[in-house]
């Protein structure tokens, strides 16, 4: 059914109401909302599917990609690692570089968390103002007899509600950890070289 010229103005309007509707409520979850039931949500999975996950490391980063994804922003994490060198790669080099790299972090970030899947996780004291739109969420893992394991997580304020563009364990980024040896592959062996061996990396971990 087509809309009469005269009402479009009023269509127009009612549907930027209703997507001014959408990124309110994506909003109205705070970014340690977001955090704190992902995390449960992870590490909830990651017990109650011990066995399967020792006998199928695969299902490990199933769990990752289904319950951890949503929330991640590889293209900004592959933009930042990436630097400059992303603005000289080719759109298919870029699209192949995320790809890669969003493997390698979802098994990095879930080897971690899998490591300290029977322990406590502590939210630290957070408070973002209504206007701010970049955020960093600190948590802190128990561990007993020891010192506890700081994971924090930096997160902006995208069109469908808060993302990660990085996480920090132990103060070390999972994103500025590859960029200097990212760099020096580019540097010697070209963008392409890079991805082959992320994609090698990557094949090498699913063999074993």
């Amino acid at each position: 059914m087509s809309i009469p010229v005269a009402r479009l103005p009023q269509v127009c309007c009612i549907v930027l109401m209703l997507l001014a509707c959408m990124r309110v409520a994506a909003n109205e979850i705070t970014p340690l909302e977001v955090v704190r039931d992902t995390s449960s949500r992870m590490l909830l999975a990651l017990q109650s599917e011990r066995t399967r996950i020792a006998q199928d490391s695969g299902r490990l980063y199933e769990l990752v990609a289904e319950i951890v994804l949503p929330y991640f922003d590889f293209r900004r994490m592959s933009q930042w690692v990436l630097g400059r060198n992303w603005r000289t790669a080719t759109a298919q080099q870029r699209e192949r570089f995320v790809e890669q790299f969003r493997i390698l972090l979802v098994r990095t970030y879930g080897r971690a968390l899998s490591e300290y899947a029977d322990e406590k996780v502590i939210y630290l004291p957070f408070d973002a103002g209504s206007e701010v739109d970049r955020v960093t969420v600190r948590t802190e893992i128990e561990q007993r007899g020891g010192a506890p394991i700081p994971v924090s997580y930096s997160m902006y304020l995208s069109d469908s509600g808060w993302k990660v563009y990085d996480v920090a364990i132990s103060g070390v980024s999972l994103v500025t950890n590859y960029r200097s040896s990212f760099g020096s592959i580019i540097r010697k062996d070209g963008m392409d070289s890079l991805i082959e061996q992320l994609g090698s990396r990557n094949g090498a971990a699913t063999d074993g």
